[in-house]
């Protein structure tokens, strides 16, 4: 009895052996099965991956894009304004081309105005008086056509952009006081521009 009993233990042990190692077996090979067989979570991952990446750069792309976009059309804006500074510069230029000779001419003018002042005494008849009007109207008619202008300022409201008061006199009538009631030098004008301001007395 002693004998069967051992022997059935040792059967049963057996049994219970064999049952684990087939268990291990199994597990391992699931756990290979497993390793092999890529997880259904990884492609998504990788497909996400992917996708977030090729936004990314789309948004850099288009943030280079605008940003160079702004920059042109900066630099157009800038060009344009040194274009039209420097047309307007170039007119000016134009306008004023010659300002020095005739500002020299001006105090010739002014001599030739103090002679016929002096020479009004005599006939008009009278050579030396007929010659120097003539080289004075000579003068007058190439300031002209040289867009050069006398400056309006007897009787005028004084204007502090166009007249340069030398000193305050009573007026001789109320309508001529702020008025400019004597010109000592006359000014001119180039295009619009003052050359010479005029140097003028006004009443008070």
């Amino acid at each position: 009895m002693a004998e069967k009993k051992i022997k059935k233990e040792k059967e049963t042990k057996a049994e219970n052996t064999m049952g684990e190692a087939n268990n291990s077996v199994e597990n391992t090979e699931t756990q290979i099965q497993e390793e092999k067989e890529p997880s259904a979570e990884e492609p998504g991952k990788k497909k996400k991956s992917k996708k977030d990446k090729k936004d990314s750069v789309i948004q850099e792309l288009s943030e280079k894009v605008s940003d160079i976009s702004d920059k042109h059309l900066r630099l157009q804006a800038e060009f344009d304004n040194f274009r039209r500074r420097t047309m307007k510069e170039k007119m000016e230029l134009i306008k004023s081309g010659g300002e020095s000779i005739l500002v020299n001419i001006i105090p010739i003018v002014d001599d030739f105005e103090r002679a016929l002042d002096s020479l009004k005494e005599l006939s008009d008849e009278d050579a030396g008086k007929q010659g120097t009007m003539l080289i004075y109207n000579k003068f007058n008619e190439f300031l002209k056509q040289n867009n050069v202008k006398e400056i309006e300022a007897l009787h005028q409201e004084f204007d502090v952009d166009h007249h340069e008061a030398i000193t305050k006199i009573p007026a001789s009538d109320k309508k001529l006081k702020g008025k400019v009631v004597d010109v000592i030098q006359k000014g001119y004008l180039l295009n619009e521009k003052v050359i010479r301001f005029a140097k003028v007395i006004i009443g008070e």
